[in-house]
């Protein structure tokens, strides 16, 4: 079974940059679609980032896209999240997540990391 775990979040002021890890162990996240949530105070989970387990093709959600950016080093079995021109509304707590290849949905998750931003 795969466990994640996520790390780099902190508090930032607005502008400011941030670089997520996400860390595998128990398997090998080379087979896996990986993704990034989060989850801000008072919201539901929303999907931020994520990039296919074989040509690495990404996808952002509208609110972080040519802001964010994920990759993925599969030696490592480790997925980031840079994160740039950090917003107040960027404020949540950010999960990663794996989904396997033709699955529907992503079935492992890490605990999640806080990110802050302060304006």
């Amino acid at each position: 079974q795969v466990q994640l775990v996520e790390s780099g979040g902190g508090s930032v002021q607005e502008g400011d940059s941030l670089k997520l890890t996400c860390t595998a162990s128990g398997g090998t996240l080379a087979h896996y679609a990986m993704g990034w949530f989060r989850q801000g105070p008072g919201l539901e989970r929303e999907f931020v980032a994520s990039i296919s387990w074989r040509l690495s093709t990404d996808y952002y959600s509208n609110a972080v896209e040519g802001r964010f950016a994920i990759s993925r080093d599969n030696a490592k079995n480790m997925v980031y999240l840079q994160m740039n021109s950090l917003k107040s509304e960027d404020t949540a707590v950010y999960y990663c997540a794996a989904r396997a290849v033709g699955a529907d949905d992503y079935e492992y998750w890490g605990r999640g990391t806080q990110v802050t931003v302060s304006s």
